[in-house]
């Protein structure tokens, strides 16, 4: 990797600041220079990327991320592919992140074990193009909850691995720590898709959470939550789980729970699925049907409770469960867009959540720095034809990325690029 100059750009940081016209030096991985004059930076030697009237910000973080999922409609979707077909799947949708600004992803979890493994270390490797990414597990569960599709006269496996007690939890992570995920993932709470396992219910113990927890932390792992329900999220935040997901039944103690432990957990709402369901038409989920699933009621509960975490510091991630047939994989930029319409942030607000802090949950217990365009930082960087601040959906659109650069690596540059010497 050679140095690259972002020269003349109007400059979003991600650390809070107003925007600023400056340019940009990146040499290898990093960034290099930041000023704030343009013109400040010499040339010589890099690969110029002429980038007056655009916007210079990170790269975008999904937390939420699923990527063996493509065109989801139902269980099967995700029981049946091979694992050949399925690999190569994650792979597509891997590339479609990237080809969408998404430079990092964060796994929640994945449809069988080992999807996320295998394609990260073909990216970390270079020989498949996609994003940073931190694995998923497949989900864990327990016996009658979410993810537990076997009945008595049709045993079988669905997209979890099913236990029951702390001990067989304690193998379930061993196993999923052994095979290189990175995160791990725990259905604590209920579901509106599951008509036996309601959303507000929770069918994982509080034990069973603490055995994952304390083993995934001592294999340096991270543990991922869906909590819907107010004991789930309470049991979790106790039991020290790093990530929840969901979040919309809470009480002022759990509000208070979650305002004292914000500085060592992320909280993804995961909007995007209710509201897809509810406002867009679909052949697969009607309005009607998501009412019936309490699809209104969650969409309510959520934008209530978020708006108060915002009020309250909570490092707030995107991602909205994106992957299904009416939420798809590279859409997932729409989540800036509900982070404004339901929890009142700003768009810059609404930004720094899959800039800043997408970057700090990526990089949680590691030296390197990322989510920012600040001297030092890993080089993820997106140049945007336009002003993303006064039109968040031109982030949807991915013509108007110039310029997608992951790891100091140009992945896509729409821009002319000028090769300067250095002068003899």
């Amino acid at each position: 990797m050679g140095k690259v100059l972002l020269s003349g750009a109007r400059v979003w940081d991600g650390s809070g600041s107003a925007p600023f016209d400056g340019d940009v030096l990146v040499e290898g991985n990093r960034i290099r220079a930041v000023s704030r004059v343009r013109g400040q930076i010499a040339a010589s030697d890099c690969q110029v990327v002429e980038s007056h009237g655009m916007t210079l910000i990170p790269g975008l973080v999904e937390g939420h991320a699923h990527l063996s999922f493509e065109n989801v409609t139902s269980v099967e979707d995700l029981i049946t592919p091979p694992p050949e077909e399925h690999t190569l799947l994650t792979a597509r949708v891997a590339k479609t992140l990237l080809d969408h600004g998404f430079t990092s992803a964060y796994g929640a979890s994945e449809a069988k074990l080992r999807l996320g493994v295998a394609v990260r270390n073909e990216v970390d490797a270079g020989r498949i193009p996609g994003p940073r990414i931190r694995a998923g597990s497949i989900e864990i569960s327990v016996t009658g909850a979410m993810g537990d599709e076997s009945r008595i006269h049709n045993p079988r496996r669905g997209p979890a691995i099913i236990v029951d007690g702390p001990e067989e939890m304690r193998k379930a992570v061993r196993l999923c720590c052994r095979e290189g995920c990175d995160n791990i993932k725990l259905d604590v709470s209920g579901d509106p898709f599951y008509m036996n396992c309601p959303a507000d219910c929770t069918p994982m113990s509080f034990e069973e959470i603490r055995m994952a927890v304390e083993t995934a932390h001592s294999y340096g792992r991270r543990v991922n939550v869906h909590t819907r329900s107010i004991l789930g999220t309470q049991y979790s935040i106790r039991a020290g789980a790093d990530v929840l997901y969901h979040v919309e039944y809470a009480d002022e103690q759990t509000l208070d729970m979650l305002e004292e432990a914000r500085e060592r957990i992320f909280v993804a709402p995961s909007i995007s699925l209710f509201h897809t369901m509810l406002h867009e038409a679909s052949p697969w989920i009607t309005p009607e049907v998501a009412k019936s699933m309490g699809a209104d009621r969650m969409l309510e509960l959520s934008a209530k409770t978020h708006t108060e975490l915002r009020k309250r510091g909570i490092r707030h991630l995107i991602g909205g469960d994106y992957g299904f047939a009416w939420s798809k994989n590279g859409t997932n930029a729409r989540d800036l867009e509900f982070f404004v319409k339901y929890y009142g942030y700003t768009p810059a607000q609404a930004l720094r959540c899959a800039t800043q802090h997408g970057g700090a949950l990526m990089m949680m217990g590691q030296e390197d720095k990322l989510g920012e365009i600040r001297e030092g930082f890993l080089a993820d960087l997106l140049l945007v034809d336009g002003d993303p601040l006064t039109d968040l959906s031109m982030l949807r659109n991915p013509d108007r990325l110039a310029v997608i650069m992951k790891n100091g690596e140009l992945h896509k540059n729409a821009r002319a690029c000028i090769p300067q010497r250095a002068v003899a």
